[in-house]
């Protein structure tokens, strides 16, 4: 489900199985890289919304946490401590944060929950077949992580 009212009525209907957060952590910079910049963003909101896809019905897809480029690195964790207590606290039992964006590597034992971290691949000038099988391609690598972190985490609960 993504962040629309009409899927929030869904969720709603459905929130006891729905127990995954998906947040997008987008980049902002119009000082240096812009292309690059923008193509790292688009490129994770194309796998999130792949990811929502392939998950509908277990997880929810959060709009982007955007960030600029120069904000320090420790805000931009603790901005984002803040929407992990704040879903957690209000039962979502997972959250995913998916990112291009190197800096994320850095900083992920600072992070409460998982993230994925992809390799930004330019599917601007892709034609459009090439572009679905090489979102394809990434989203068959995701998809067991994301189903081992649950197994892991619901063993976990169960010792």
């Amino acid at each position: 489900m993504k962040w629309q009212a009409i899927e929030i009525d869904t969720y709603l209907q459905a929130k006891e199985y729905v127990d995954t957060a998906i947040i997008p952590l987008v980049p902002i910079s119009w000082e240096k890289e812009v292309k690059g910049t923008v193509a790292m963003g688009e490129f994770i909101m194309i796998m999130a919304d792949e990811l929502e896809r392939q998950f509908r019905g277990r997880v929810i897809q959060f709009p982007a946490f955007s960030y600029l480029k120069s904000e320090p690195l420790d805000d931009r964790v603790q901005r984002l401590e803040c929407w992990y207590q704040e879903l957690t606290e209000h039962g979502v039992k997972h959250v995913v944060y998916i990112t291009s964006d190197h800096d994320w590597k850095t900083a992920e034992n600072k992070l409460s929950d998982m993230l994925l971290w992809l390799p930004t691949i330019p599917l601007e000038h892709m034609d459009h077949q090439y572009k679905v099988q090489t979102v394809s391609d990434q989203i068959k690598q995701l998809l067991p992580i994301m189903t081992n972190k649950w197994q892991n985490d619901s063993g976990l609960q169960n010792d």
